[in-house]
């Protein structure tokens, strides 16, 4: 009498892992849309990405084409991504967006440090100049004066986004 499987009763079995067919598709789902983000992208943003010449050449067909076109081509950017390894390209698009609210946080900070030389003036003054050394503090004190004067008269705030014009050159001449 022969058994089935070749082995040896004390020998281990490997383990199978079994995959629904519903997971595969949420997976091939899910490669389809990190396609469509980079799709999104500006070319020279997806230069600096890790892309094959198949993927990089199917990706702009892809923002050429319209409507169903448009949506075959983004399916077939799935079956290539499915291909692929998905890890460095999603690592590269986290990095981007990233980047980007950190500069969106940048500008907030800037953004209420001109609120602070607007209302409280010469003491908001002093940190912007401790901070930033090469800052002109008698131009930030009459731009503050102005830009107070201009929001008690309802007029555009000219000299409000002075300061922050003159702010964010001051953080980008630090930077340097």
């Amino acid at each position: 009498m022969g058994r089935k499987n070749k082995r040896e009763p004390w020998e281990e079995e490997e383990e199978i892992i079994w995959v629904s067919k519903t997971e595969m598709k949420r997976d091939m789902e899910e490669l389809q849309k990190l396609g469509e983000e980079l799709v999104a992208l500006k070319p020279s943003v997806l230069a600096k990405f890790p892309l094959d010449d198949d993927l990089r050449a199917a990706i702009s067909d892809a923002q050429r084409f319209d409507k169903e076109a448009k949506r075959r081509q983004m399916q077939f950017i799935g079956k290539l991504m499915r291909a692929r390894d998905p890890e460095p390209i999603q690592a590269a698009l986290d990095l981007l967006r990233n980047k980007h609210s950190q500069q969106s946080i940048e500008l907030h900070k800037m953004e209420k440090l001109r609120d602070r030389v607007v209302a409280e003036g010469d003491a908001a003054i002093n940190d912007v100049v401790a901070q930033y050394p090469s800052a002109d503090r008698q131009k930030l004190r009459q731009l503050a004066r102005q830009a107070k004067k201009e929001q008690e008269s309802n007029k555009p705030p000219k000299a409000y986004r002075e300061i922050f014009q003159m702010l964010k050159t001051l953080k980008a001449e630090s930077e340097d």
